[in-house]
């Protein structure tokens, strides 16, 4: 299976539907932690209705905004979706960027052990005293190998790390090391993967497409949606879903905490960070084929492993 990993704004979507129009085989199997809330259409620059019915996507809309989602729940669900996409005769085509769900995919999920639930409890209340960049800081002073890879705000999986430190003594690196040791790199044997990332080297031009999409997505309705959600009243700010890039800045400014200018900046920032995230983790895989899509030479590199990928399938 061919995947396509990048960092938001670098183009992902319009190459795999490219591919896709190109091939009717293909389906898309959406590497989008975002995507799969229901209701959250346009700061996730989900598919929009026409392109869906141009190119059967999958992963998208599966669960309520009140709900979470996890990597294992991702690694299923995709598992699944390319299982019954070859059924049909079609080729499944992975897109997105969310890097911890190719990750698990790709190599296998830890075998982490859990944590009480006093141990969370306790958590959490000194993360509403201190607030999370705080006990993010907590966590860089005990494993800053986790803490480098998740932003300051990043409340459940800077929970997680702290949780299994208090729990077992040991660092989560230290733990992922341990499982690998024990068990080995758990390589999924649900496909064999051809990933392709792309890599922009233009950061000047990444930050103004970053800019631009998310002003787009004020002016097609971010602010309404966000409103509409607000309204439900079963919603909570702290919730996973409305921790999404661009959800989380539009709540504080409608629930009258930053300004309208302040909204703007922050979510336009949070999305930079969001690529930077992306950009280190892709640096950070092996077996990944890393091109600029910006220039003819990273192009011609792209046309060579599409053109061979649809051969092999």
């Amino acid at each position: 299976m061919l995947c396509l990993l990048g960092p938001t704004a670098s183009g992902k979507s319009a190459l795999a539907m490219a591919m896709a129009h190109a091939d009717p085989r293909i389906e898309i199997i959406s590497l989008d932690s975002a995507q799969v809330y229901r209701g959250m259409d346009i700061g996730t620059a989900k598919p929009d209705l026409k392109e869906r019915q141009a190119v059967r996507h999958h992963l998208i809309d599966l669960i309520d905004p009140s709900e979470s989602f996890s990597a294992a729940r991702f690694v299923d669900a995709a598992a699944r979706a390319a299982r019954e996409i070859r059924q049909r005769g079609g080729i499944p085509l992975m897109v997105g960027g969310t890097m911890l769900y190719f990750k698990a995919y790709a190599e296998g999920l830890d075998d982490l052990p859990g944590a009480p639930a006093d141990v969370r409890a306790s958590i959490a209340l000194e993360a509403k005293a201190l607030g999370w960049p705080a006990m993010h800081a907590r966590l860089a002073s005990t494993d800053p190998v986790t803490a480098a890879r998740l932003h300051p705000s990043d409340a459940q999986r800077i929970s997680r790390a702290l949780e299994l430190h208090a729990a077992t003594g040991m660092t989560m690196t230290e733990l992922i090391q341990q499982s690998h040791d024990r068990m080995g790199p758990r390589v999924s044997d649900r496909e064999a993967l051809t990933a392709v990332a792309l890599l922009p080297e233009d950061r000047a031009t990444l930050h103004r497409r970053i800019q631009e999409r998310f002003m787009a997505m004020i002016a097609s309705g971010l602010l309404d949606e966000v409103r509409h959600l607000m309204a439900r009243g079963d919603l909570r700010e702290e919730m996973p879903s409305m921790r999404c890039v661009g959800y989380r800045q539009a709540w504080c400014h409608l629930a009258g905490r930053i300004s309208r200018d302040e909204f703007i900046e922050a979510g336009v920032a949070a999305t930079r960070q969001l690529a930077k995230r992306q950009i280190t983790w892709i640096r950070s895989f092996q077996n990944v084929t890393r091109l600029d899509p910006w220039t003819s030479q990273g192009m011609r590199q792209w046309e060579v492993i599409r053109a061979s990928s649809l051969d092999a399938c």
